[in-house]
């Protein structure tokens, strides 16, 4: 917003275009959904043409519906894509232990661990390789987090094909029948119309 450019005014009427097309979508949270967690989280590498930097998005859902999402350029430039990957997880995992002790607060149990969704296999393999590596030293503190919560049973992680990644409509361009497909898996629905 420091130095706005004509790329950025576009993607502002792109976006109020949008919001004006669908004056009724809104977020739809079901009675009846379960009281799981469930996580996506993704991250682009090297996205920011700039500083080449990456993005950290994910997504987590109590249930069927979502609760808590976030996009940010992460603070330091990734060698891999596997390092962006994994500094999304240590984000999305700081979030999820955040959100436990507001459960405990509020007297909900929820004893299973959270399944987290990542569409890079070789980021799920350094979660659970307790050994490290010279390439892997930039991001040891962050491995340290992620298996930590882990070996306490606060999170799982399991592969989802880039198909299924809810996450990328945070910071992704995606075709309109994909997007549509995944905004309304993110409980994003007309609010005026039946349900």
């Amino acid at each position: 917003m420091s130095q706005p450019i004509d790329t950025h005014y576009k993607a502002v009427i792109r976006v109020l275009h949008y919001l004006k097309s669908y004056p009724a979508k809104g977020l739809f949270f079901a009675t009846n959904s379960s009281l799981t967690l469930k996580a996506f989280a993704d991250s682009d590498w090297a996205s920011c043409l700039d500083t080449r930097k990456s993005t950290t998005r994910f997504c987590i859902f109590l249930g069927s519906s979502i609760i808590s999402w976030k996009t940010k350029k992460q603070n330091t430039v990734s060698r891999s894509s596997s390092e962006a990957e994994y500094r999304a997880f240590a984000a999305l995992v700081c979030e999820l232990q955040w959100l436990k002790y507001l459960f405990i607060d509020l007297h909900i149990s929820s004893s299973s661990p959270t399944s987290i969704y990542c569409d890079n296999r070789s980021a799920i393999y350094l979660a659970h390789n307790l050994v490290f590596h010279e390439r892997s030293k930039p991001i040891e503190i962050d491995c340290h987090i992620v298996r930590e919560k882990i070996k306490q049973g606060l999170v799982h992680l399991f592969p989802i094909a880039s198909a299924q990644q809810l996450a990328d409509v945070f910071t992704k361009s995606l075709q309109p029948r994909l997007f549509h497909e995944v905004i309304s898996k993110l409980g994003l629905c007309n609010l005026n119309g039946p349900t």
